[in-house]
């Protein structure tokens, strides 16, 4: 990954530390690889990716925002948007009307995180039948194998 493509995704001059690429990024040897390594634990979270995907498209209220992302629990999207909104990619905007309405809504930083969660959603999905076939296989030859012993 070159500077200017990291330049893409933010708006921020690239600071020096963060310049490293490839395995290096998260080495011990870059200053910045325990932020890293948090914001990739963020960002590989499965309900925090649904989230800053579902939001790409506008705020949502809670309970749209619940029923867009699938099997999501109340407490855990609380949870997860809390820390989405920590991490700058996610805004809390509270309405004071009756009754109360709260909206949350992907914040320009979250808006840049969101292209490469929908392009990866859209990865999966292209191939799915062939992530199946691979489990089918990995699972069958570990029954049989399994079944030897």
């Amino acid at each position: 990954m070159t500077t200017d493509s990291i330049r893409v995704l933010s708006d921020r001059p690239v600071d020096p530390v963060l310049e490293h690429v490839g395995s290096e990024a998260c080495s011990v040897d870059n200053p910045a690889s325990r932020v890293i390594r948090e914001t990739l634990a963020r960002v590989g979270d499965k309900w925090s990716m649904l989230v800053i995907g579902v939001l790409h498209d506008g705020p949502l209220r809670f309970t749209e925002l619940q029923r867009k992302v699938d099997g999501i629990s109340h407490r855990m999207l609380t949870q997860t948007v809390r820390s989405l909104e920590r991490d700058g990619l996610v805004t809390r905007t509270s309405y004071p009307e009756i009754p109360p309405r709260v909206e949350y809504a992907a914040t320009a930083l979250g808006r840049s995180l969101s292209v490469p969660v929908i392009e990866l959603a859209r990865w999966a999905a292209a191939h799915h039948d062939d992530i199946l076939d691979a489990r089918e296989a990995f699972d069958d030859e570990h029954e049989a194998s399994a079944a030897l012993r």
